[in-house]
């Protein structure tokens, strides 16, 4: 039996040419797992195995074809094979539409053409520093999401369905009675708001997003919600005594963050408190879940993953002063910052 050794990562385990062989041709299995996805192959698999056959003609794919992608992601752990027939596992549930985590529309997201086709691009951003989407749509991504209505229709979809696990460690983590007007800035459709007021049942809430995002919610369907469309760098922010950034900032270029915050410091009264909901990238250690997203942000966005240092400097320069960092039970961090 192999054991690993204290610190000592997976890749040191194996031969240097399989850890290169691995990382070269990852990318097939992402494929694999957006394509499935999208064909809804797991919403096909109930409790008692599926032929190949079965899955194949639901989803109007060729057999022996979805047989080796399922092959494949059952290699991953994603789907048992069972001599021709497939089962689910612990993680294949979770690409069904109806499991309450589900991430199927995560696995749609990452699928998309803004983020392999930006991927497809990525040299452009190592030679530049830019993101690799200019070269997609020259205006970034925003422009791109807002000129194809069903990719941001799936990115939308995509986010809520990432923060799923988030949303309940950020409210298990932090105490949100103490407030009685927050403002969730940049907060997509609202499904941290959402939870936070259930929590928070004297608090009321603002949803702050472009009117891209607003226009698509039909209402706030929530009687403490309202719903502001806006632009942060253009349009005055609501008064309130909490401002909450959740995987906002990282979007952004260090001058860009400035901007937002300085903003809320414009509309926030002298005691408010801006929490920002972010994985942090660690000081003196790899962390590849944090450098991963580093490189999508780097990609797609031209955003950044932080330090708590970077985060600081941040808040620094916008007239705010960092008061502590909240670890939760997910890879998110709750940043506190209150006006200096």
């Amino acid at each position: 039996m192999l054991v690993r050794a204290k610190g000592e990562s997976m890749s040191q385990q194996q031969p240097p040419p399989d850890v290169i062989w691995a990382l070269s041709t990852a990318g097939f299995a992402a494929r694999c797992l957006h394509v499935v996805a999208d064909l809804g192959v797991a919403d096909r698999i109930g409790d008692q195995p599926a032929t190949i056959s079965e899955l194949a003609s639901s989803c109007a794919a060729d057999p022996d074809a979805l047989d080796r992608v399922l092959r494949l992601l059952a290699a991953h752990g994603i789907f048992e094979w069972q001599h021709g027939s497939y089962s689910h596992t612990p993680s294949s549930r979770l690409l069904r539409s109806d499991d309450p985590m589900t991430m199927r529309p995560f696995a749609q997201m990452m699928g998309l053409p803004l983020f392999w086709g930006s991927l497809a691009e990525f040299k452009h951003s190592v030679q530049t520093g830019k993101p690799a989407v200019e070269i997609l749509e020259p205006e970034g991504a925003w422009a791109y999401l807002q000129e194809r209505p069903d990719e941001a229709e799936i990115f939308g979809r995509g986010m809520t369905a990432k923060a799923s696990v988030d949303v309940g460690a950020v409210i298990a983590a932090y105490d949100f009675t103490r407030f009685r007007r927050i403002a969730d800035i940049g907060g997509g459709r609202g499904h941290l708001l959402r939870a936070i007021l259930e929590a928070a049942p004297g608090a009321e809430g603002i949803l702050f997003d472009l009117p891209m995002v607003i226009d698509t919610l039909n209402g706030g369907g929530q009687p403490r919600l309202t719903l502001h469309a806006g632009d942060f760098f253009v349009d005055a922010l609501p008064s309130a005594e909490s401002y909450i950034l959740m995987e906002v900032l990282h979007d952004w270029a260090d001058e860009q963050c400035v901007a937002i915050l300085s903003a809320i410091r414009r509309a926030a009264p002298g005691s408010a408190t801006v929490l920002v909901v972010e994985d942090l990238m660690p000081e003196e250690r790899a962390d590849p879940s944090a450098s991963t997203l580093d490189i999508i942000m780097l990609t797609v966005t031209g955003g950044r993953e932080r330090t708590v240092d970077q985060l600081s400097n941040l808040f620094d320069a916008a007239g705010f002063g960092l008061v502590r960092v909240i670890d939760t039970r997910s890879s998110m961090h709750i940043v506190e910052a209150r006006p200096a």
